[in-house]
């Protein structure tokens, strides 16, 4: 995916203790790395994203030009870079109806299922008052999508537009 795209930015999302890859076409600085557990509340033994993990994911989206790709990755990419790729599109499209943006990230991904947690804390970060947790319900809520995903160890690669047209939706 990076050859292919050529990212200028990359997001990691894995487990704690899991080997982040060493991305050698970008620099360092330009890859953050998430260590948490893909759950949506929590459970003992395990790391769920919390507001500290949110607000440096936000930070280091804000500092993304989104005129250049963004990879996000996480183990299967059903999850938590699905909850990634939406934030980023909130973030960079404030005038955009976060229903369009979740409904382009479930066209482009059968297998999309953000977690709702992520979601949560990026949405009263961002201030936007709920929109965001409720734009991705259809998706988390839809039978075809979760019976898609049970079992699934890796989701087919997908990409979105990290700009909308002002004030799409």
């Amino acid at each position: 995916m990076v050859a292919q795209h050529q990212p200028s930015r990359v997001v990691s999302l894995l487990g704690p203790g899991t080997d982040f890859p060493v991305i050698t076409q970008i620099d360092a600085s330009n890859h953050h790395k998430v260590e948490i557990n893909d759950i949506r509340k929590p459970i003992d033994g395990l790391v769920p994203p919390g507001e500290v993990h949110v607000t440096g994911l936000v930070a280091f989206l804000r500092t993304w030009d989104p005129v250049t790709p963004l990879l996000s990755h996480c183990w299967a990419g059903i999850s938590r870079s699905t909850a990634t790729a939406f934030i980023a599109a909130c973030l960079h499209n404030p005038q955009t109806d976060e229903a369009l943006i979740a409904t382009t990230i479930a066209e482009a991904s059968p297998t999309a299922y953000p977690n709702s947690l992520i979601v949560s804390i990026a949405d009263t970060l961002l201030g936007r008052s709920g929109r965001m947790s409720a734009a991705i319900m259809p998706l988390i809520d839809d039978k075809d999508r979760i019976a898609r995903v049970r079992g699934l160890e890796e989701a087919m690669p997908f990409s979105i537009p990290s700009l909308f047209e002002k004030g799409a939706g």
